[in-house]
């Protein structure tokens, strides 16, 4: 895809219907980049645990996956992870993903700038959290650009696909008021 070129992305809520295409996704983006705490493993599940997993988000008041569709491709996620626990329901994990050929293009911030509404409509979440290679700074600064905070450096955080240990930045957001 040229960079100058103009598309149409649609933006939207995952159904348990996008099985098929979110493990695409994640099994292409997997294979992109080595930001990603996946490797080029890619998801080792089903489409049918996958439908099982969607349908579990869909009713779930502090879990989210939001799609960003070129025409009916998958090019771009974003999920909010919470916890179960009474004591951490508050706290989303957010994580994001977009294909290389769509990198640069404002596509995170899009989605980011969704889910982070999304979060603050919920009721329920109040912290999102991230872990974000410490080398990856577009994503760092896209995260900053939305209000993130970083709080702590992990050195050797997560180990790269040539063995080497890389650092990671732990972000994170509130949501609302603090109390």
């Amino acid at each position: 895809m040229s960079e100058k070129q103009s598309v149409a992305i649609s933006i939207r809520p995952a159904s348990p219907n996008d099985a098929a295409g979110v493990l695409a996704h994640v099994s292409q983006t997997s294979k992109e980049t080595s930001f990603l705490t996946m490797g080029s493993e890619g998801p080792k599940i089903t489409v049918e645990e996958e439908k099982h997993h969607l349908k579990k988000i869909d009713e779930s008041d502090n879990n989210f996956l939001l799609l960003a569709l070129d025409g009916e491709n998958i090019v771009g996620m974003a999920s909010i992870n919470g916890g179960s626990s009474p004591k951490v329901k508050h706290i989303g994990e957010l994580g994001v993903s977009i294909v290389k050929d769509y990198w640069g293009m404002g596509l995170g911030t899009l989605l980011l700038e969704d889910i982070i509404e999304w979060a603050a409509a919920s009721g329920v979440i109040k912290r999102l959290e991230l872990t974000v290679q410490a080398r990856n700074k577009r994503a760092i600064h896209v995260y900053e650009k939305l209000g993130f905070l970083q709080e702590a450096v992990m050195q050797r955080g997560v180990k790269d696909d040539d063995g080497s240990y890389l650092d990671v930045c732990l972000m994170s957001l509130l949501i609302g008021e603090t109390e």
